[in-house]
Formats: C-alpha cells, structure tokens, sequence
C-alpha cells in the first residue's frame, strides 16, 4: 500500500510516519508537509534513507503539487495537515480556514480526481465544543465548536461528508482526544509545562486549572489509523480515546513532580475566551469495528514523555525560536496581568 501522509514532520505526523515504516513493512510512505513554525525535518532523523519513504516540501492546499504527488500513484490519503493551537486560532483565524478548510478541500479534489481508495481525515474532539459532566458525545452528536479551531476542523468534517455523499469519495474521519508523546511542539499544554518547569519558571495554567481532557498517547493513535487503513469498508466517522480525563491543574502539579520543582512555580491567569470546560468522547464503535484497544497505560506514557523531553533539551530548545517566545510573550504574559488587574493586585 503507497500511503500519503499529509503533516508528516508534525507531532502526530511524525509519529505516525515512524510507525508506519516501523511496524507495517507493506506500506510505503509519502510525506507532504509544509514545514511551518510546527513542523520539523529533525522529527523524522534516522528515515530519510528508508527506501519505503519519500519527503515533498509542499502545502496541502497547492492542488498542482498534490496532484503531481496522487498521479505517481497513491492508495491512501492520512490527512494530518493542519494548524492546531487553539490560542492561535483566536489570535488569527485566518491560517486556520487557509489549511482546515481549504487545504482539505484541496486535498479531496484529488482525492475525487484520481480515484484514491481511501481518504482518512483526522479532525478533533473539540468539534463536539464542552460537554457536560458525567456525559460523552457519540459520533452521532450535534457538532458544536467553540473555538476557530474547532469551526475549522468542523467545516473540514462537513467537506468530507459532503465529497463522499455528492462524489463518492471513500473516506473515514478520526476524531481523536487529546495526543501526547515525544516530538509535540512546546506550545502544546504538556512540552509548555514540562519546558517552563526545568528551568524552574511560571507555569502558567488557565483560570482555576479545572478544565478536563482527555489524554491518548500517540503510538496508540498512529496504531488506530493503521487500524483506520486496514478497515474492511472505507467509510465511516470514528471517535478515538483512551478514557483518561485530567484536568490541567492536576496535570501541571504532576509535571512538577516528575520533575522535582515545587507546586508554587503555578501562576494562574486569566481564562482564554471561550474555553471549553470539559471533552468526552464515545469510542465504543471504533474500538468495536477496528478492533483497536489502548495499549499504553497513561501513567506509563505519560513518566516516558517527561523524560523524552527532559532527555533532549536541546530539541526542545531549538524549537522554542524567536517567533514562539513573541507568542508565548503575547498570549500568557498579558494574561496573567490582567488577571492581577482584576484581583487589585495592580
């Protein structure tokens, strides 16, 4: 099977991509990525000599390039080309709409135009927006997101839907929870924690730091889109968990203990707009269908992950450049002044 993954030198992208090469040896691999402030060619060190893998520089939304890439001859698409920072999305909207929505109508096109046998789109849990506790969203729910975001990969849902209802085209959306493991760009909750807590700074934690997810490692998502390849029947909307919620708080002192740094290093700052409370998923069906269960108990992954980046330093270094420290500056530091704002203490 020749396999396109879009978003390949991503967190989950480049995971998947080793994956892939590693434990499925009847798959050849194509990367097309755009190699954006996310995205990283040291992400996949060690297989740029695999006779099974192939790199593109190129954006998901240039219909020539994607084009140039199916008429070599593709079987499957694996979509994880896009933006992601949910604080981004409300900074600029419009990168997200460019990839979320445009890129993966692109990418449908030719998916349409040259009868690919399986268009695999990975969207989110945040499509279904806050979900009440004690409650879960099947596949069958009304989706309701609350962030640009969660609009962009909602609408990018509604596209596949509709090519696959208008067109024909095969495809399988993912809805996956919360990934963590090695390679995630520091910006994203866990790397961001585990950064500021080993050089003994503020951590910054939203509100009262109850806010819940639910966390999946990323070797168990990358063996469910393998799943997701090997699906008898090209069709179809899966939701995909672990069923480990956290809330941040809970998360951030964890971090801090791993690490040896006191649970005074947490500042709180002003809530971001919007904020969903709480997701949860149903994945009863996929793990029914694709036979795929969790293998890696969160305890276990999540020490691993710490380690990971406390063992490359320098990775996570690089990867803190200039634009993400003007990032972080514009959207925690005012935070956490405006809430000192609000409390008199300023």
């Amino acid at each position: 099977m020749r396999v396109l993954v879009t978003g390949g030198a991503g967190f989950i992208g480049s995971n998947l991509v080793h994956h892939l090469l590693k434990t499925a040896p009847g798959i050849r691999v194509v990367n097309l990525d755009n190699l954006t402030y996310a995205g990283s060619l040291e992400n996949l060190s060690g297989i740029s000599q695999n006779e099974r893998y192939r790199f593109v520089h190129g954006d998901i939304g240039d219909a020539m390039t994607v084009a140039s890439i199916l008429e070599a001859g593709i079987d499957a698409v694996v979509n994880l080309a896009a933006e992601t920072h949910v604080d981004r999305s409300i900074l600029d909207s419009a990168p997200f709409l460019r990839t979320n929505v445009l890129g993966t109508q692109c990418l449908l096109e030719g998916v349409r135009r040259h009868k690919i046998r399986r268009f695999i789109h990975v969207s989110s849990d945040e499509v279904y927006g806050s979900v009440a506790r004690d409650e879960s969203r099947s596949e069958d729910a009304r989706l309701s997101p609350s962030s640009p975001y969660a609009a962009s990969k909602a609408a990018g849902d509604h596209l596949v839907c509709a090519y696959t209802h208008t067109y024909g085209v095969p495809s399988i959306i993912l809805r996956p929870t919360n990934n963590y493991g090695p390679r995630q760009f520091p910006e994203k909750f866990i790397p961001l924690m585990v950064a500021g807590a080993l050089e003994g700074k503020p951590l910054p934690v939203y509100g009262n730091g109850s806010h819940e997810r639910d966390w999946m490692h990323v070797e168990d998502f990358c063996q469910a889109v393998l799943c997701a390849l090997e699906l008898p029947e090209a069709s179809g909307i899966y939701n995909v968990s672990a069923n480990h919620p956290v809330t941040n708080l809970k998360l951030a002192k964890k971090i801090l203990k791993l690490v040896g740094q006191p649970e005074t290093l947490i500042r709180h700052v002003e809530d971001r707009p919007g904020h969903d409370q709480r997701y949860a998923i149903d994945s009863s069906r996929f793990r029914r269908e694709a036979r795929w269960e969790p293998k890696i108990p969160f305890e276990e992954g999540f020490g691993a992950t710490v380690e990971w980046y406390q063992s490359n330093a320098a990775w996570l270094e690089k990867t803190r450049s200039a634009e993400y420290r003007r990032f972080y500056k514009q959207n925690y530091e005012h935070r956490a002044e405006l809430l000192l704002r609000s409390k008199g203490q300023s």
